[in-house]
């Protein structure tokens, strides 16, 4: 009689656990799209081909550039090979038009909190892993969801700024030791663009899948039956 209640205990346990694992089945689901969007929109932050120069051959700037957010590549093409020359550029750089200073610090703020959103659902996550079903668990799915959600929004608004910039042909003031006009012959999204947009997307996906989490209603099984 003495042991029929450690006995209860553990089949409350074991059947409380599953039910445990699948009320959180899309917030695993989420940290795994999570993972992704995040290594995505940081990857992007470092490609060069956010926008993408054609330089006329008929001048003295001919070849291609391709400009990020930290820096710009000029190939130049010769009889025999392709030269290329890459240079770097920061915040600090007056020389760099609003949109991209403004850019790269909304890039690096997604990418923070991207960061800091994992570690909430990690969190969750493991909460869920040991039966704590609490308002805790539900406000950190909630928090991690927030935070991916606002990390789509400041890779969506570098975006748009970006296509807008490429749109309006506006130009930039390189520093001469660059070799590159104010404007070129003609220029176009490039494709680190691509990239970006699946990083928003993804984002925003995960951020929907924390959100949605619930507290199972029927998480009081264990202690039903342990009273058996």
């Amino acid at each position: 009689g003495q042991q029929s209640e450690p006995a209860s205990n553990s089949l409350g346990y074991t059947s409380t656990m599953p039910l445990l694992i699948n009320s959180a089945n899309c917030q695993i689901v989420g940290f795994a799209v999570a993972t992704i969007g995040w290594i995505l929109g940081t990857t992007a932050m470092g490609f060069v081909e956010w926008r993408v120069w054609y330089l006329d051959n008929a001048s003295q700037f001919s070849g291609l550039a391709c400009m990020g957010m930290w820096r710009v590549c000029v190939f130049r093409h010769t009889n025999i090979t392709t030269a290329t020359s890459c240079h770097s550029y920061s915040y600090h750089d007056t020389y760099l038009p609003l949109d991209i200073r403004v850019s790269q610090n909304l890039l690096l703020m997604a990418s923070i909190l991207g960061l800091l959103g994992k570690a909430s659902v990690t969190f969750a996550l493991k909460n869920v892993s040991m039966g704590i079903l609490e308002n805790t668990t539900h406000k950190a799915f909630v928090i991690s969801g927030i935070l991916n959600i606002a990390a789509g929004i400041c890779i969506s608004v570098a975006l748009i700024w970006n296509y807008h910039s490429v749109m309006t042909e506006e130009g930039i003031v390189f520093p001469p030791s660059f070799n590159l006009p104010f404007k070129p012959h003609a220029q176009q999204i490039g494709n680190t663009v691509i990239v970006a947009c699946l990083a928003a997307f993804v984002l925003f996906l995960s951020g929907w899948f924390f959100l949605s989490y619930k507290l199972p209603l029927n998480s009081q099984v264990h202690p039903e039956i342990s009273g058996m």
